[in-house]
């Protein structure tokens, strides 16, 4: 697949070889409601543009649902990759690492899975949810996200309603870890946007049985 995206500045100063910037005093977290909150670290990944180019021309999976009485598309491509999988890029392997070790007494076990999502244009999305289909409809986990590309909001909402949706810009290497209950009480989307935006790549670190 090639790509229409355009290299990001800092990307450009950091030079083509991907580079992690740290961890600990440079996450900032927002509490949010019941016991959630995300930790954001823009430009987490530099030099993400070579791995974002590597993950281009990996078996990205076209998906078909049903909903309702139909079966419709899948509005973007997927690939999972399990826990003995390895990753196609190195830097990958290294952020899930990095990730592990960073939370490891908060969280209590390692991230294992990496699911990614291609969108391609403002068409693909992924609908409100949450990540609820193993161990996080029951209990407190997190969901780490690397987006790379162009830059796609990231929307957040109360299951509960009452409170105003919040939007995470995400792009260029940013990392976003939603943790706590959030996949139990809040919902998650990346919305369609009728302006022109180029491709961007979701890479999901997950705890075992997490989905």
């Amino acid at each position: 697949m090639s790509s229409n995206y355009q290299p990001s500045m800092l990307d450009l100063m950091a030079g083509p070889a991907p580079v992690l910037e740290p961890l600990a005093d440079r996450l900032v977290r927002h509490r949010l409601t019941a016991g959630a909150w995300v930790d954001v670290l823009p430009g987490w990944l530099q030099g993400s543009d070579e791995v974002f180019e590597t993950l281009l021309g990996i078996d990205w999976r076209a998906d078909r649902r049903q909903m309702w009485d139909n079966v419709v598309d899948v509005p973007r491509l997927l690939r999972w990759f399990g826990g003995e999988e390895q990753l196609p890029h190195p830097a990958l392997t290294e952020a899930k690492a990095a990730l592990s070790a960073h939370y490891a007494d908060e969280l209590g076990e390692e991230f294992v899975t990496a699911g990614m999502c291609l969108y391609r244009d403002g068409r693909d999305s992924v609908a409100w949810h949450g990540d609820t289909l193993g161990r996080s409809a029951r209990h407190d986990t997190m969901v780490a996200i690397l987006s790379l590309g162009s830059p796609r909001q990231l929307s957040l909402r109360p299951r509960a309603g009452g409170h105003d949706t919040l939007r995470f810009p995400l792009g260029h290497g940013d990392l976003i870890v939603m943790g706590g209950s959030c996949q139990r009480t809040w919902e998650h989307a990346i919305l369609k946007t009728a302006k022109p935006v180029g491709p961007r790549i979701s890479v999901q670190f997950r705890p075992f049985n997490v989905a």
